[in-house]
């Protein structure tokens, strides 16, 4: 485990704080490696309203819940509800994934939900879920887990089980419409245990590095590569309406380059379905990713098919393949 993760402060069960997530994402401008037309300043004023508000609480139902609740009654007394403001739960108790699947969330994971105020174009939005993804993909690694990788849209993997989950949605608020997105995310961070259907389904950062890691500085390596990515949209998009294009390899949008390096999705053999639980609807081979995120797919009798929406997951290697990649026996 990197030492940039350890501190003294949290040995003594301080709480993550804006100081401490703003502090992360200025140290990302001093270190990370940019394409040239980024500006790395500009990336961090883009990005330091994440995490400037972060309320803790003991116990939600649902942080995504809990934030439509304190946005309507902002606006209903007439109050500005500050975007990158971040809810966090000590543990959650009807927490849900996509299609409303229970998320268990017991104390020692992170688990949470990001308001941000709409005010990207509709092209850039479609680019958050990425960036979510990366966010914590690059957090994971910045403290050694280099096992760690994405699963298209956002599905975070250590070695093919899951560590952590996201949904992004849309609220409206009632009283002047004023339209936010809600970032959910879930992650293992220090809960070990799992319920009995969950046990080869799901993993830990505890569980993987061998004993428990402080919360809050992950919390806020986490926030600070949020804050950063978020920022890499805006600066993008800014990029993009001067008329200079995106900053990515042959012109193409700096998040999915981010993605394709840290994931695993391209050139897997796959199950697609808009809800695989209930309703799986193909097989087929990852081609890549088209320039708006979408995911590329050859079908069995070689048809093409481009998905934005929906999810995957993983299939056995042909036994042929297996047996070509491992070395011979002696």
């Amino acid at each position: 485990m990197k030492d940039l993760f350890l501190s003294p402060e949290d040995l003594e069960g301080r709480p993550a704080s804006p100081a401490g997530v703003l502090q992360r994402l200025q140290r990302l401008a001093d270190t990370a490696n940019l394409p040239p037309g980024l500006d790395r300043q500009a990336v961090v004023r883009y990005g330091a309203c994440i995490g400037s508000v972060i309320d803790h609480y003991p116990v939600l139902p649902r942080a995504m819940g809990h934030a439509r609740k304190q946005i309507a009654a902002a606006g209903a007394s007439r109050r500005a509800f500050a975007s990158g403001t971040v809810l966090l739960a000590a543990r959650m108790v009807e927490s849900k994934g996509r299609f409303q699947r229970f998320w268990h969330a017991p104390p020692g994971g992170l688990w949470g939900c990001l308001v941000h105020a709409n005010t990207l174009l509709p092209e850039s939005r479609r680019f958050i879920p990425f960036a979510v993804g990366v966010a914590c993909c690059e957090a994971v690694r910045l403290i050694g887990g280099q096992q760690a990788e994405l699963r298209w849209v956002n599905d975070l993997l250590w070695d093919g089980v899951k560590l952590a989950g996201f949904l992004v949605e849309g609220y409206t608020e009632p009283r002047h419409g004023e339209e936010f997105d809600l970032v959910g995310f879930g992650i293992n961070v220090n809960n070990s245990r799992f319920p009995e259907e969950l046990v080869n389904q799901a993993t830990s950062l505890a569980e993987q590095f061998g004993g428990e890691l402080p919360l809050s500085t992950f919390t806020e390596i986490f926030l600070g590569q949020l804050a950063w990515n978020f920022g890499i949209l805006y600066h993008e998009e800014a990029r993009n309406l001067c008329g200079d294009g995106f900053s990515g390899a042959d012109g193409g949008h700096h998040l999915l380059d981010r993605w394709r390096s840290l994931s695993g999705s391209i050139g897997r053999r796959v199950v697609f379905g808009f809800d695989l639980f209930t309703a799986p609807q193909y097989r087929a081979e990852v081609l890549g990713l088209d320039d708006d995120g979408g995911l590329q797919l050859k079908l069995a009798d070689g048809s093409l098919k481009t998905e934005y929406s929906g999810e995957i997951r993983y299939l056995p290697e042909p036994e042929s393949s297996l047996c070509a990649a491992s070395p011979a026996r002696k």
